[in-house]
């Protein structure tokens, strides 16, 4: 029996996880070769969580110095400062495991999760160490299979099939999940997609009173819009804004807007929500008390009316009936 559920205090929908501290989108700069609009997908659904997140660029031995100080440059003026790191030459991964510590991150990207996260697991000798202490027969302690690169695609091959929790030697858990193309952005809405682009948010910021003239300006040219179009991901924006208003207007039509949500929320002792599922209004849910009052007088209405009819002489079958039994 299921006595209580906690609410969640984060909840990720690509992948399935929830209740972690932060997030690690990874990207690698070569096989595969890094797609700007695939990154600002990745990004965008990171960003609606609510959770910290930091960004990595993976593989930067296959890449030249002036890349890398490129996308360096680049992605700071889309909001963000990446940590370059490398497997193979061990770059960045001391700054890698010095955010992740003592805190549980999941590590999010298209692929080259696996091969990150056995580098940043440590020294192995420790970590043999861990499992012989411990005793444990689970799978915490080995190494993710790591998958080769297509040679067709040039993208990497997805091994892991489940989301695992791993324990970290410098302390925390970092989670593992299944590489997939791209998130689904379910949770992003056409009002809220201004929120996860730091470009926008910096020019509300810029510029006076930090928002249009217009409660719902989509940044789109209305007038008093302070967002202009001169910002290297706009065309993202506006690709991502006409891919959310089509499927809203999809569910619009197919599901309408006044269906309740399978769960509500319940102020229990000192204050504390908690979720229980909603019953079906017909089947499960009891009867008010003033319906109930209700029933019973008219029943007693009934009864009188009955005594009024034996009394003067008139005897319904009914009561003719009760009086057989």
């Amino acid at each position: 029996m299921i006595e209580n559920v906690f609410q969640r205090k984060t909840e990720i929908l690509d992948p399935p996880v929830a209740n972690v501290d932060h997030l690690l989108v990874l990207f690698s700069l070569e096989q595969p070769k890094i797609e700007p609009f695939m990154l600002t997908r990745f990004l965008v659904e990171a960003e609606s969580t609510g959770i910290p997140l930091t960004l990595a660029l993976n593989k930067a031995e296959l890449v030249d110095e002036s890349t890398l100080v490129e996308w360096k440059s680049r992605l700071r003026g889309w909001g963000y400062e990446p940590v370059l790191c490398s497997v193979d030459t061990k770059r960045g991964l001391d700054t890698l495991q010095f955010i992740l510590r003592d805190q549980t991150s999941v590590i999010v990207g298209p692929s080259g999760k696996s091969s990150l996260i056995n580098a940043l697991r440590g020294n192995k000798s420790v970590l043999g160490l861990m499992k012989r202490i411990i005793g444990l027969s689970l799978k915490w302690f080995e190494e993710q299979r790591v998958g080769e690169v297509s040679t067709r695609s040039g993208r990497g091959k997805h091994t892991t099939r489940n989301v695992s929790l791993l324990p970290l030697s410098g302390g925390g858990y970092l989670a593992d999940t299944p590489g997939f193309n791209q998130p689904s952005l379910m949770k992003v809405t056409k009002q809220s997609l201004p929120q996860y682009f730091p470009e926008i948010q910096k020019m509300l910021k810029d510029n006076g009173p930090g928002k249009c003239s217009f409660s719902d300006c989509l940044h789109l040219g209305e007038p008093g819009c302070l967002v202009k179009g001169d910002w290297e991901r706009y065309a993202y924006y506006l690709q991502l804004l006409d891919e959310i208003k089509i499927r809203e207007e999809f569910q619009l039509r197919t599901v309408g807007t006044k269906r309740e949500s399978d769960v509500r929320l319940k102020v229990g002792e000192l204050g504390v929500k908690q979720a229980e599922p909603r019953l079906e209004p017909k089947k499960h849910r009891r009867q008010s008390r003033k319906r109930v009052n209700q029933s019973i007088l008219d029943e007693l209405d009934e009864l009188d009316d009955d005594d009024d009819e034996i009394s003067n002489g008139d005897y319904p079958v009914r009561a003719i009936k009760e009086d057989n039994q």
